[in-house]
């Protein structure tokens, strides 16, 4: 094949896959995750969770604190990188700080949400039980273990951090409950969410043209299925563009006021969760337009925020949610994107048979093989979902691919570098190891309850 259509059919494989992401909707579902990590790092005060780090703290209190605050602050593997040396040089005691180091980049919102979406709840909620226990027991039964007399040195270096004191206020725990509502409902596949209650018929000739243009236009899904965008799908598709725009401008400088820019932003995000509630489909003579019980329960849900927003959250705090929501926006979804782009192309690149060569069996060493994949082929938060996808489309069993997805937000070698830097060469070295141990058994382990 010549060079040109080689590039040309690798690019086509590309936009191919990023094409058939955005029609499925995914970063819609992401939009309510945005706003709650966003809102973790703004209003809760770091010192509800690291106050209870301290080595003296009571084990029952400080590893869940630990594993809980990894949830809480939403991070990737590179931003707990400097959360994790300042806890730990604060006077963290190694277990609690090695739980949160593992935990963190593992379990954020962002990172759970998007795997259930894109790969299955089964994974999912895998990756969230096996990281929280994981990373409790590396941290504290082992790790605190074997090197307590390290520890108790090192807790002669704690200062007035672990004294601190935060209150979490009731408008913003509600806050939270709303936030974590909409994800829910907006992604959760039920009958009674998804089904219409009332179908409108609206005349318009140019639905039924267009959807057999789009039609025309298929695209490669991420199981090598031949799929193609709806006209709802490319409603949502512009609709997301105009939300880039609109949230870039609005909530730019959110920190320093809120501006009509910044509620005009959160009127159209508003709208567009809800047109994504919707189920619209291109009949012989226009739209379909269903009402649906998604639509019902996020309504509520979302003019129960506002309210709550309007009437009990202070505006600087506000300002500062919605300044902190762009910072991930920023720093994830052009990953995403790319990640995405890439993840097609691989797919191109990858022969099936040699996934399913290496990881196509539920074995240890396939096992193993997915693990240390994750140590040179370091992905950044969330794109190591669409990079995963495309291994589970090309053959990989589902436990290699769990030890995968547990293993690569911990083990990058930036991360193992940093982490060296911070509590030396020995506490890293078993630090490595038995992530490596835990991940692989995890997911041989898994893939035994799937049957190989």
């Amino acid at each position: 094949m010549p060079i040109n259509d080689a590039i040309l059919r690798l690019l086509q494989a590309g936009i191919n896959s990023l094409a058939a992401y955005l029609a499925a909707h995914v970063l819609l579902c992401l939009l309510p995750a945005f706003f709650i990590a966003g809102a973790m790092t703004a209003l809760i005060p770091k010192e509800t969770i690291t106050r209870f780090l301290g080595r003296d703290s009571s084990k029952w209190v400080s590893y869940p604190a630990a594993a809980i605050g990894g949830f809480v602050l939403a991070v990737c593997s590179c931003t707990i990188m400097p959360l994790f040396a300042g806890i730990y040089k604060k006077g963290a005691g190694i277990g609690p700080a090695m739980t949160f180091l593992f935990v963190g980049p593992a379990v954020n919102i962002l990172a759970i949400s998007f795997t259930g979406v894109q790969i299955g709840m089964d994974i999912a909620l895998a990756r969230l039980i096996l990281a929280l226990i994981f990373g409790t027991l590396i941290g504290g039964l082992i790790m605190a273990w074997i090197f307590q007399k390290d520890d108790k040195a090192h807790q002669q270096e704690t200062n007035g951090l672990f004294s601190q004191r935060a209150k979490l206020s009731s408008p913003t725990i509600a806050l939270f409950i709303l936030l974590m509502g909409i994800l829910i409902v907006g992604t959760l596949q039920v009958n009674a969410l998804s089904s219409s209650m009332l179908d409108i018929e609206i005349e318009a000739a140019w639905a039924p043209r267009l959807q057999e243009e789009l039609t025309r236009l298929k695209m490669v899904n991420a199981d090598g299925e031949s799929a193609g965008v709806t006209v709802q799908g490319l409603m949502l598709i512009v609709l997301l563009v105009f939300v880039a725009a609109a949230a870039w401008r609005g909530f730019s400088h959110a920190d320093e006021g809120i501006s009509a820019a910044a509620l005009a932003a959160l009127g159209l995000i508003s709208f567009t969760v809800l047109a994504a509630a919707l189920k619209i489909d291109a009949t012989a003579s226009g739209l379909s337009i269903g009402l649906t019980g998604r639509l019902a329960v996020e309504t509520g849900l979302i003019a129960a925020a506002w309210l709550l927003g309007a009437a009990f959250i202070p505006a600087r705090e506000i300002g500062n949610w919605l300044w902190e929501t762009l910072r991930f926006m920023k720093q994830i979804i052009p990953l995403l994107l790319l990640g995405v782009f890439l993840a097609g192309v691989a797919r191109a690149l990858i022969p099936p048979a040699w996934v399913a060569r290496v990881a196509g069996q539920n074995t240890l060493m396939a096992n193993l093989a997915a693990v240390l994949f994750g140590v040179f082929a370091y992905f950044p938060t969330l794109v190591e979902v669409p990079v995963a996808q495309t291994f589970l489309s090309l053959g990989m069993h589902r436990g290699p691919l769990l030890a995968y997805l547990l293993a690569d937000p911990e083990l990058s070698l930036q991360s193992i570098l940093i982490t060296e830097s911070v509590i030396g060469r020995k506490k890293t070295a078993m630090y490595v190891g038995l992530v490596v141990l835990f991940s692989t058994l995890s997911g041989y382990l898994f893939g035994l309850t799937l049957g190989s």
